[in-house]
């Protein structure tokens, strides 16, 4: 086989792989909660994949302008001193294979790029994971006169900053029910930081004219190409995750016993709402649902026939999976507004008899 050809089967499996880090890294950046916080999988899966995706675009970028692929050691050059930095890979791109063509969507990718700090400090804090901070236990069990950073720490820092800069969160925060929805805001901010990361690479790869291998294989980052700004934070990439696929989903299929209650019985109140129809962020995936509130305390909503929890009460109660854990709806998008208009419909409803 032409050795050309060999070389480009393996850039495609490089860059596929690289696809597969991020995806997963997202995803399981997503399952960490308040009884999970293994940062070093979602680091490492994130890491690994971002030096790898930023490495295909300087071999696409060097072979448009050679026409030959860089050898091993201009490669690694490109990584700093140890050919992992991120940010140096970073600027390599900047600096020698980013175009913008006059195109405004490709001007504002090489803006944020360049000059976004909050992507800049993710991009550190992950390189240096990459690089050292992986082991930076060990440099303090072996006493290590240079030792590297506790990336996990440092990450927390950065988590309580978007915390504290936000009073909505400062306040919700006190509420020990919505501490949930306070790490999954947190979390989407940053997703979105590192989606818009990725898709400013990816779309060098069909507008940024990288060359004819680029385009060729740019189909495997067609979901972040294709990403719209309203669309960004939305995606759950849970769902590549083992342990996500693994968690047996039970969701309560309305019967006729649930259709009596909800028409007949008083101490239930319910309501339909559209997302067109809604005056705020819409959390759910779905365009429509029913909110409902049972005895004053329980609040569940119903998405296309089956019922979720929409308040630790009643996933308590009722045994329901709750409506963000079940997927239903979009992971950092406040529920909040739905249980307090669930909970104001069995006021209203006891007002008016």
């Amino acid at each position: 086989m032409n050795e050309n050809v060999i070389k480009n089967l393996h850039l495609y499996d490089e860059l596929l792989t690289s696809f597969k880090l991020i995806e997963i890294g997202f995803g399981e950046f997503q399952n960490m909660d308040v009884e999970n916080d293994f940062y070093h999988l979602p680091f490492q899966l994130l890491s690994s994949g971002f030096e790898r995706l930023m490495k295909c675009h300087i071999c696409f970028g060097v072979h448009e302008t050679t026409g030959k692929y860089p050898e091993f050691m201009e490669l690694k050059k490109c990584g700093g001193s140890n050919g992992h930095d991120l940010g140096e890979l970073k600027k390599n791109i900047l600096s020698s294979h980013f175009k913008t063509n006059d195109i405004p969507v490709l001007k504002e990718d090489h803006d944020f790029l360049r000059n976004s700090t909050e992507l800049d400090r993710l991009i550190y804090l992950l390189s240096e994971f990459g690089k050292f901070a992986r082991y930076h236990n060990f440099d303090v069990v072996t006493a290590n006169k240079k030792p590297s950073i506790n990336v996990k720490s440092l990450w927390e820092e950065y988590e309580s900053g978007i915390l504290t800069s936000d009073p909505n969160l400062m306040k919700k925060i006190e509420n020990i029910e919505l501490h949930k929805e306070v790490i999954n805001t947190i979390q989407r901010r940053i997703i979105i930081i590192l989606e818009k990361f990725v898709r400013s690479i990816g779309r060098q790869f069909t507008m940024g004219k990288l060359g004819a291998i680029a385009l060729q294989y740019s189909s495997v980052y067609h979901p972040f190409i294709m990403l719209r700004d309203e669309e960004l934070g939305t995606k759950n990439y849970r769902e590549t995750t083992t342990r996500y696929k693994t968690n047996s989903k039970k969701p309560h299929k309305r019967n006729i016993k649930d259709e009596i209650d909800i028409k007949f019985n008083n101490n239930y109140a319910h309501q339909h709402i559209r997302k067109d129809e809604f005056e705020g962020d819409w959390p759910f995936y779905h365009e429509e649902v029913i909110i409902e509130c049972r005895d004053d305390h329980w609040c569940i909503v119903t998405i296309e026939g089956q019922d979720y929890a929409l308040n630790g009460a009643a996933q308590g109660k009722y045994k329901l999976e709750a409506v963000h854990d079940a997927g239903m709806a979009i992971l950092g998008k406040s529920i909040s507004p739905f249980i307090d208009m669930a909970l104001n419909l069995k006021k209203d409803k006891n007002a008016q008899q």
